[in-house]
């Protein structure tokens, strides 16, 4: 039975050069507890729509021209915003893509969602925050009456995304809308979000509007499938039918961009005694753990970085892969010098460099994971890409902006690009600008930290493609830092797998995914190709002990040429 139906919708927003349509004529229907996924590229109208629908586009500078959205027998359109603040929250809930800018930072989860069920079902606040970690138990937060006492900033992304959750579901809504609920999430949390929304789905027997660009999330949860390009609609239907025989070419792009590509060959390494372009040697990252029991007792050290050793040799792309807080960033902070190792080597072409940085000016370049971020809102596009350049002592105007020519060229962008600002570029756009930078002091070693995991998939192949060109070019060694598989099967020549601090596992790319050794590989593999029952993450966590400390690391077996794995401890 259809209880949502929309109709010819169109919205607009408002620019300096006059109103731009963003949602053209959209139309869909969803019925009791349906599963619709929203697929298609950022700049699509995915979420505008929905915030059509929900009344939550601001205006202005956004205006609803035209259409029907009827839901439950009434025109949401068409109701007052008081109608509107009874059906938000309660009849339907709505799960934030970020859940950090979702939640109150000044205010305990557990009364956030307390708040919800005061607001909608008039209950006392004392009842409301028991059924609050009744909630938080049931979306499997650990120690949920603990937990729901505090900040959203004391927990981890996964824990902040299950309160979101909770709060959407508190009041049994009959409908939820999910827009991009597990894009920045690590594969193993993403597939458990998942298995947890199909669950509560179940139970609450709600329907979903899950909006995404990920087409293995919409192999996963989806009943129907909505296509969208440019604010319209190109196709829709049964899953199995849009995904399994794609009628529009816009489909067929978005679903070859999400396929793993055949991996890379490993490249031999060279018979020559040059030094390669990275060398790390045992190293040992530490900081300060907040677990003394009493504040005149040195807290111990935790090991983020714990006895690692890996090469990149030229022209290759070593992927770093594991979850958040595994010490992937931190072996990149220490071979940039921002943080001091507590022990081992960093060499770039033999050249130790872990016991200062004044060496490493224009050698080691970083693209990073967000280039909006990363960019200098006041400066043109000529301006960003040329900055090391004029770090290093080029004034010349004319130089620079020639210069920066050549950088945009390089990475598929024209001339034209030249004197825009970061906010008029697109998400892939600012990314080629970041890359740009990078290469304008040809540095002897590019680090890509999550540098495409917040990109579409067509855009995210592009990027990657781009960077294959410009490696083969320049013989370029990459290190390339994701938790992504199917990134790696398209970049990665080697992979080294991290887990609490240490490798686990490294070798070749193709031997690695068709032959994990390690179950923490498989784990990781197993998530990412959609399969939740294999991803429950394992128990342990980072080494504790004083500064100085180290252990007698257990060595790595070779399972083939080039493929090494850890020694597993006996459970």
């Amino acid at each position: 039975m259809t209880f949502l139906a929309v109709e010819n919708l169109c919205t607009q927003i408002l620019t300096r050069d006059g109103p731009r349509t963003v949602v053209d004529g959209l139309s869909f229907s969803l019925g009791e507890g349906e599963v619709l996924a929203i697929i298609g590229e950022s700049g699509s109208g995915k979420s505008v729509a929905m915030q059509s629908i929900m009344g939550l586009l601001p205006s202005p500078p956004g205006l609803v021209t035209s259409g029907k959205a009827v839901f439950e027998g009434r025109d949401l359109l068409a109701l007052p915003e008081t109608e509107l603040r009874k059906l938000r929250g309660n009849r339907i809930g709505m799960i934030f893509q970020e859940p950090m800018s979702a939640l109150n930072p000044m205010m305990p989860v557990g009364d956030q969602i307390a708040e919800t069920i005061v607001t909608h079902r008039g209950t006392s606040w004392s009842a409301a925050r028991a059924e609050a970690v009744s909630l938080l138990d049931r979306v499997r937060i650990p120690d949920a009456s603990g937990r729901a006492l505090l900040h959203p900033a004391a927990l981890s992304g996964g824990m902040r995304q299950r309160v979101v959750i909770a709060a959407a579901l508190a009041c049994k809504p009959s409908l939820v809308i999910a827009d991009e609920p597990t894009t920045a999430l690590d594969a193993t949390v993403q597939a458990e979000i998942l298995t947890l929304l199909r669950e509560l789905k179940a139970e609450v027997g709600c329907a979903v509007i899950f909006i995404t660009h990920d087409v293995g999330v919409v192999r996963q949860i989806a009943d129907t499938v909505l296509v969208m390009q440019t604010g319209r609609a190109v196709e829709s239907g049964r899953r199995d039918d849009v995904l399994g025989n794609p009628q529009a070419a816009y489909t067929r792009t978005l679903i070859a961009a999400s396929l793993p590509a055949t991996t890379r060959t490993a490249i031999p390494k060279p018979a020559s005694a040059a030094p390669p372009p990275l060398a790390i040697e045992d190293l040992i990252v530490s900081f300060p753990s907040n677990t003394a029991m009493t504040a005149w007792r040195t807290p111990p050290r935790l090991f983020a970085v714990d006895g690692v050793s890996l090469t990149v040799e030229p022209g290759e792309t070593l992927a770093l892969v594991g979850e958040s807080g595994s010490g992937k960033t931190t072996i990149a902070r220490a071979i940039l010098g921002l943080v001091q190792p507590d022990a081992g080597r960093v060499r770039l072409r033999g050249q130790d460099v872990s016991t200062g940085r004044q060496s490493l000016q224009g050698r080691v370049q970083f693209v990073f994971q967000d280039p909006q971020s990363s960019l200098d809102p006041r400066y043109r596009a000529w301006q960003s890409i040329t900055e090391p350049l004029r770090i290093a002592g080029e004034t010349n105007q004319a130089t620079l902006r020639e210069r920066a020519t050549e950088l945009l060229a390089q990475v598929g962008l024209d001339a034209s690009h030249l004197d825009r600002l970061t906010h008029e570029l697109s998400g892939g756009q600012r990314q080629r600008l970041g890359i740009a930078r990078a290469l304008s002091v040809a540095p002897e070693l590019m680090i890509a930290d999550e540098a495409v995991s917040a990109l579409d998939a067509t855009t995210k192949l592009q990027i990657l493609d781009l960077l294959q060109a410009i490696q083969a070019d320049a013989n370029l060694p990459l290190l390339f830092i994701t938790h992504d598989f199917a990134v790696v099967s398209r970049i990665a020549h080697q992979v080294a797998v991290m887990r609490f601090g240490r490798l686990v596992e490294i070798g070749p790319t193709a031997q690695v995914l068709e032959n994990p050794q390690s179950a923490y590989t498989r784990t990781l593999i197993a998530a990412a190709s959609g399969r939740p029952g294999d991803s429950v993450p394992m128990a342990g966590g980072h080494r504790l002990g004083p500064a100085g400390t180290q252990p007698i690391w257990r060595p790595m077996r070779q399972h083939a040429p080039g493929h090494f794995v850890a020694e597993e401890e006996a459970s």
